[in-house]
């Protein structure tokens, strides 16, 4: 009995490999891909909606005081991203 699991186990480990192989051959470019995409949609919306904050008021007030609690928590790490220092490197990058 214990062989049994011991070559089931190897036989899920090989097809776990197998399938992170298959993933980094046929996807993983298109994920990354969608993943920046929605990375840049969610930079534009807090933008748009806490641009006041920054001191660009692009929507009134009303309506991001509506979206704030949704948004309270990812302004810190938004104005940490859009403050950012950046150099030639980052855009070698994307």
């Amino acid at each position: 009995m214990l062989k049994r699991e011991k070559k089931e186990e190897k036989k899920k480990g090989g097809l776990s490999a197998l399938k992170g192989l298959l993933y980094g051959m046929a996807v993983h470019g298109s994920v990354t891909a969608f993943l920046r995409t929605r990375m840049y949609m969610e930079h534009l919306f807090m933008l748009m909606t806490l641009g006041d904050m920054l001191g660009f008021p692009i929507i009134p007030p009303y309506y991001s005081l509506r979206l704030l609690p949704y948004a309270v928590p990812n302004i810190k790490s938004w104005k940490t991203r859009l403050f950012r220092e950046r150099d030639f490197t980052d855009l070698l990058t994307q």
